[in-house]
Formats: C-alpha cells, structure tokens, sequence
C-alpha cells in the first residue's frame, strides 16, 4: 500500500492525561498561512489507541484514515513546523489515537489550510480582544506569535477560562508575553481551583460584566475593539449576549462586523 502519512511527530507535551501539545513536521512545506487558521490531520484507522481511551461505538476499516480539523497554533511563517493544541476525546475516533503518538511516529496532514479567523479584518489601531475556554486558545497563540510585535499601539488581551490550573495551556509563555509587552493582557479564569490559585475565579461572562477590560482601558465599543471568540458554545453564546448591548455584530464576509466568531 502506498505511504499515506506524510509528516512525523517532533514533540509531544502532555499537560494533563488528556491535555497535550502536539509538533509535527510536514515532509515538504506549506505555504504561509494566515495566523487563526486551521488544517487537518489524520491516522488510520489501524493504529493504536491510547489505554486511557474508552471502547468507541463505530469500528472502522483498518486502512480508512481518520481525519479532523484543529486550529494551528504556531506562527503564520512557519510552513514545516506545526504545533496543535488537543483535548483527549476518550470515546473519539482520532484523539485516542493521537494520545498514543510518540516521538517520531508518522502522521498525515492535509496540504490545505483553512479558515476566516484571522486579524486580516481587524482595522488598523484597534484593540483586539481574544477570549476561549479550552482548547480554543490555539487560534490566539498563533495570532501572538505572528503578530503582537507588529501592534505596539494597540492593547490586546487574551481572557482564558477553564477549570484547574493544569487545564491553562501556555500559561508560561503567555505570562511571559504579559511582562515583556505593556499593551498585553492576560487574564486566566478557572472555575475549579483550589485555595493555592491567586487569580481569578468564575466565569468569563462575570469578568466582562464587572469592567475587566475597562479596568486596562480597553474600551467595548465596536468602532474601537475587536473582540475574537473561541471555545465552549455556551460561552459564546453568553459573551455574544454581552457585546450585544454594546451593539457588537458577527462579522461575515458580506457583513463586517466587530465580533469574530470560530465554531467548533
């Protein structure tokens, strides 16, 4: 049978059991993406899954490849290099297998790469506001990594909410970004710490009601920010609720509007 995977697994971090950042790299290049885009990536369906998974309903051909779409998390200029940000689906098809994945371990990725979330348009000296629970943070990542140097005047902030401290992928490198850019913020939100996390509690919707951005001089208006949403359906439900008062509208391709939002 012809070779169907055409990259290999770099790096493999697991945060928790069921949370991990997983490096590819392709056998050939891509082309330079637009940062909040996503592609997809694949196994067959004979590979192994992790022990952790669970039984799943539907069996598969063993040579049937499994595919789906995941945000890319690294820079829009790094067309070899790709880096995802997963949650393990102990009953899915594809996350049990990708769990089992090691180093050097073979893997297909689509040679497309996908997708409307991006800064491409946001006007220029407007805030940029990123909000997720989860795994949707991965969209973000890239944007920083692609774009916060170039946006010195303009305040951006990434508002993250999720349950433990263990759940907060890149909490290092976004405290990092938080020090060495003044017009930077980063606020982490868990639902379910103990008494050692100093932070913030609660939900998302809580913090924007009671003037989160407006204490950092982020102004929710939308002729001046732009807010990005990424995560949990009821979060983005609630929050949409929230700019709705501030006349915010979901921008469409016919439609600009202030408020982007990535459904997954």
């Amino acid at each position: 049978m012809e070779e169907v995977y055409n990259a290999t697994v770099i790096g493999k971090i697991l945060l928790t059991p069921d949370l991990m950042i997983l490096r590819l790299r392709t056998d050939t290049p891509r082309n330079e993406f637009k940062a909040g885009q996503y592609t997809t990536i694949g196994l067959l369906a004979k590979e192994p899954r992790s022990p952790h998974s669970s039984v799943p309903i539907d069996e598969y051909d063993p040579d049937f490849l499994i595919k789906r779409p995941y945000s890319i998390a690294s820079a829009k200029h790094e067309t070899s290099d790709f880096e995802f940000y997963i949650s393990h689906v102990k009953s899915g098809q594809l996350t049990p297998r990708l769990f089992n994945l090691q180093q050097g371990s073979r893997i297909w990725i689509d040679d497309k790469i996908l997708g409307v979330f991006s800064l491409n348009d946001t006007p220029p000296n407007n805030n940029i506001v990123m909000i997720a629970t989860g795994t949707g943070l991965a969209p973000y990542i890239s944007f920083l990594r692609s774009h916060i140097h170039q946006h010195p005047e303009i305040k951006m902030a990434v508002i993250h909410g999720a349950a433990y401290p263990w759940d907060l992928g890149y909490y290092s490198e976004l405290t990092l970004l938080k020090t060495l850019f003044p017009n930077f913020f980063y606020f982490p939100t868990l639902l379910k710490a103990d008494s050692t996390w100093t932070g913030l509690r609660g939900y998302i919707e809580e913090h924007l009601n009671n003037g989160i951005l407006q204490n950092v001089g982020i102004e929710v208006d939308p002729n001046k920010t732009h807010f990005f949403l990424c995560g949990n359906p009821k979060m983005v439900e609630s929050v949409t609720n929230y700019l709705s008062k501030f006349n915010y509208t979901c921008h469409r391709s016919d439609c600009p509007g202030s408020l982007h939002i990535e459904e997954y």
